[in-house]
């Protein structure tokens, strides 16, 4: 059976122990496997040849795990946009950053919108027109170790401007 590699591979664990029990410099190992640099300093500092496992990001995450269960739950009650759901909750996650909700919500698969809940909203139709200052209120429950959270949201219909004051 075949080693599986990656896209961009460029070595393999034969050429890996080749690397490791070559003589010379870095720079002559590199033009002659041809290679980067990196690799061949890589590789010379390992004991096996294998692949060590990248992990799925989330050791150096800034958010706690009952930041990211309320970012899921807000997001899957709401499906806001991610530049609304980062608005909402910018002011109650003070470490909240646009790129690490995205990568928040890419790691629990609720980055993009379900097809079912695209064709949900496209049903419901439009909103009546309304003057600026009319504000549409609504609530919506979830629950955080056992805690029942009831945030409020108040949504401004023309200038889309959110507020969520209970979190």
């Amino acid at each position: 059976m075949g080693q599986i590699l990656h896209k961009r591979a460029r070595t393999t664990e034969v050429i890996r122990k080749e690397i490791q029990k070559a003589e010379g410099s870095i720079m002559t190992l590199a033009k002659r496997f041809n290679v980067n640099p990196k690799t061949i300093a890589k590789w010379k500092k390992r004991r096996n040849t294998g692949d060590a496992p990248m992990g799925n990001g989330r050791v150096n995450s800034v958010l706690t795990e009952e930041e990211e269960k309320i970012i899921c739950e807000i997001r899957k009650k709401t499906w806001f946009s991610l530049d609304d759901l980062f608005d909402l909750l910018k002011p109650k996650i003070s470490k909240l950053s646009r790129s690490n909700l995205h990568r928040c919500l890419h790691y629990y698969g609720l980055s993009r919108v379900p097809e079912e809940i695209k064709k949900e909203k496209k049903e419901k139709g439009k909103f009546k027109t309304y003057e600026i200052g009319f504000l549409h209120i609504d609530i919506t429950d979830f629950y955080l170790q056992k805690k029942k959270c009831s945030p409020f949201v108040a949504i401004d219909r023309i200038s889309k401007l959110l507020h969520c004051p209970t979190l």
